[in-house]
């Protein structure tokens, strides 16, 4: 909104608003880049007006609900994931916790950077975790997906790239969750050679099955050889924020390439990078300060996003380093962090 030529506000999730905007806008392309949308409004208007989603408005509405695209890579591709149930009231709820065991996971089908999410761990956990997927659905009270837990070693995001020159893969990126929501990205994540083959094999089965051009965030569980199929998103990832650094051209770059049909070339690796994400918490306007003592190291970049407010807990930017190994560039990645000073400005006053 701040670097277009005009903004709109509506409520994406009520369709005939979604189409009304489509029509006034008359749009080349619609790249979709939240959950929270009315979906079958695109599916639609690219059926019957031929509108240009990307990647397709069948890959958006089958990624903005965890059911379908669980269903299509588990029961349509047959790609091992953790076991799952979907569930629509609290009995049903409490029947597949006890069918999967503790722990389990529990998610809205609709939701993103963790909200709603949690793992339930003992018998006295099950009713708080009901209770908060039903809060943190983007669509509201709603559907969830219980599923089994899964020992892995470590979790990757393959960003996968479907071009006009075929498919490519950026190396994987590792990163760390609190809450379901991305703290720390990494890249290169090591991994042995066969999980690597099986990842990519994994991402463009799925990606293929969804179609269309665009960036890919693949998400994986790894263990050793063994890998599970998480979820994708059909745009950048928030875990792809480290490619800001670590490579010549960054995710959002890629994705750009593919939307318009550019080459794709070799990805250009700078080196083992790292990101970390800048929280504000509280109620406010943010305000940073420390950013002179924040870059004074080599191979370090800040991006602050320019949110206009905060209510609660949010990122409101990403600390950027590079340096001779993925450790070093973690640790430096977390030094440029907690030099960044962020208070938060009484919100103006609504006229």
């Amino acid at each position: 909104m701040q670097v277009a030529h005009r903004a709109h506000v509506i409520d994406m999730l009520d369709g005939p608003a979604l189409e009304r905007l489509i029509a006034t806008e008359r749009p080349d392309l619609v790249v979709p880049e939240i959950e929270a949308i009315h979906t079958p409004t695109l599916v639609e208007l690219e059926r019957r007006d031929g509108l240009r989603v990307v990647p397709t408005a069948r890959a958006a509405r089958l990624t903005m609900d965890r059911e379908g695209i669980r269903r299509l890579a588990a029961e349509t591709l047959g790609l091992p994931t953790s076991p799952y149930r979907f569930v629509d009231d609290e009995q049903a709820f409490r029947e597949a916790v006890a069918a999967l065991g503790l722990p389990c996971v529990v998610k809205p089908v609709m939701s993103s950077s963790g909200k709603g999410q949690s793992v339930v761990r003992c018998a006295a956990d099950v009713a708080a975790a009901w209770r908060y997927a039903q809060e943190g659905g983007r669509a509201g009270r709603g559907r969830v997906i219980v599923e089994g837990f899964v020992e892995f070693d470590y979790e990757i995001t393959l960003l996968t790239v479907r071009h006009v020159g075929g498919t490519s893969f950026c190396p994987p990126v590792g990163h760390l969750q609190v809450d379901g929501d991305y703290r720390e990205s990494w890249q290169p994540q090591p991994m042995a050679p066969g999980a690597w083959e099986k990842a990519c094999a994994m991402a463009a089965a799925v990606t293929e099955a969804l179609g269309g051009r665009g960036l890919f965030g693949v998400e994986f569980f790894v263990r050793g050889e063994e890998v599970w199929f998480s979820e994708v998103s059909p745009r950048p990832h928030d875990t792809g924020l480290v490619t800001l650094i670590s490579q010549e051209l960054s995710e959002f770059a890629l994705h750009a390439r593919a939307i318009l049909g550019l080459p794709v070339p070799e990805l250009g690796e700078r080196g083992p990078a790292a990101s970390v994400a800048l929280l504000a918490r509280g109620q406010g306007v943010p305000r940073f300060s420390g950013l002179d003592k924040a870059l004074v190291e080599p191979g370090t970049a800040l991006r602050l996003f320019g949110k206009p407010r905060v209510e609660g807990q949010r990122r409101v930017g990403v600390a950027l380093a590079r340096d001779v190994s993925v450790e070093a560039a973690r640790a430096k990645a977390r030094r440029v962090a907690e030099a960044v000073r962020i208070d938060l400005d009484p919100l103006p006053e609504r006229g």
